[in-house]
């Protein structure tokens, strides 16, 4: 398929800039593969749609700020530095986006706070993107709690607004456990303790990959012939526990639901011969567009997306474009809310 054919005019005004004032209360789009049938409800009305036996895969991936306002040292010009990931835990070393990047060089020394923080420029990467090494004599855990201290919670930047203190945990899933993302599994932020509880009680299991989320995940597709497009590689991890439940409900002929297309992206990239889930850990770059046959998975819970992005093309091959397309259409009539903080679907 063609980049051009996920293109559709989204509203400005369709773009959520907050999120509902209850996690569970957003709304919730239910599109059934089969006949393409569309129904509007609430999102803790996703219960009656699973049963005792059935699976829900989650990504407890835990979003750091990684987003740090600091000063260069002798111009004390302002600069802002977006962590990407950890390339090495011992030297500190970081993978980051720099702005202003042209004003930002190998040997330049950066200070963070009042200097709690510094770094030191060591290689450039990209046009944006540099290698930093943060000159910190403390623990490991002393280091992330004072970027934690001076990083900002990283809204992606279409969220035209600035950041507030209760994005640090709204910008979160309440089942978040594996520090090491920059940007929310955003199908999991719907999530209430009490809607899992729910859950738990009529015998749906919820059982958890993690998947580090990276900047990536928003990098526009530029390219209109699609196997030509290459996703950043991710950090995941399938463990045992999950295999088994996952591959349990299978064999019973259950249903089992990915929260999130991450979730997604993590249990298709750790297939057997046999076409059932094995434990796997490492990188994952698999981009997932239509036409594809998914191994796992017959039930996908996502957000809206933004035109032309890897997370609608995949929600797509998963519902079926035509499906999908009609449903998209139908959630801009019906003011749906679109992105990180908006509505969500359910694909069965």
């Amino acid at each position: 398929m063609k980049l051009s054919e996920f293109k559709f005019d989204l509203p400005a005004g369709l773009l959520a800039l907050y999120p509902a004032e209850n996690r569970d209360e957003s709304r919730l789009m239910v599109v059934h593969r089969d006949t393409g049938k569309i129904e509007h409800k609430v999102f803790k009305d996703l219960i009656d749609y699973f049963d005792e036996g059935d699976v829900l895969v989650t990504n407890n991936t835990k979003v750091f700020p990684a987003r740090l306002y600091g000063n260069k040292e002798k111009t004390g010009a302002k600069i802002e530095v977006f962590l990407l990931r950890e390339l090495n835990k011992e030297m500190h070393l970081w993978d980051v986006l720099v702005d202003p990047a042209r004003k930002i060089r190998v040997g330049n020394k950066l200070y963070f706070g009042d200097g709690e923080l510094v770094a030191e420029v060591i290689d450039n990467t990209t046009s944006r993107g540099r290698t930093i090494r943060f000159l910190f004599d403390g623990s490991d855990e002393e280091f992330y709690k004072t970027v934690d201290s001076l990083g900002e919670t990283p809204l992606p930047r279409e969220i035209k607004r600035k950041t507030e203190p209760e994005d640090r945990d709204r910008f979160q899933t309440i089942y978040a456990e594996h520090t090491g993302a920059v940007a929310a599994p955003t199908a999991g932020l719907h999530f209430t303790k009490h809607l899992m509880k729910r859950m738990d009680l009529k015998g749906v299991e919820m059982t958890p990959i993690t998947l580090h989320i990276g900047l990536g995940t928003f990098r526009p597709v530029d390219v209109e012939d699609l196997t030509k497009h290459k996703m950043d590689s991710e950090n995941y991890l399938v463990g045992e526990e999950t295999v088994k439940k996952v591959n349990q409900a299978l064999d019973n002929k259950k249903r089992v639901c990915a929260v999130g297309t991450t979730s997604m992206r993590s249990l298709e990239s750790s297939v057997s011969a046999g076409g059932r889930l094995k434990p796997n850990e490492g990188w994952t770059d698999k981009f997932i567009f239509p036409p594809y046959e998914f191994k796992i998975c017959n039930a996908l819970v996502t957000n809206f997306h933004m035109p032309e992005s890897t997370l609608l093309m995949m929600a797509c091959a998963f519902g079926g474009y035509n499906n999908v397309m009609n449903a998209y259409h139908e959630a801009i009539k019906e003011k749906y809310r679109f992105f990180t903080y908006g509505d969500a679907m359910l694909i069965i």
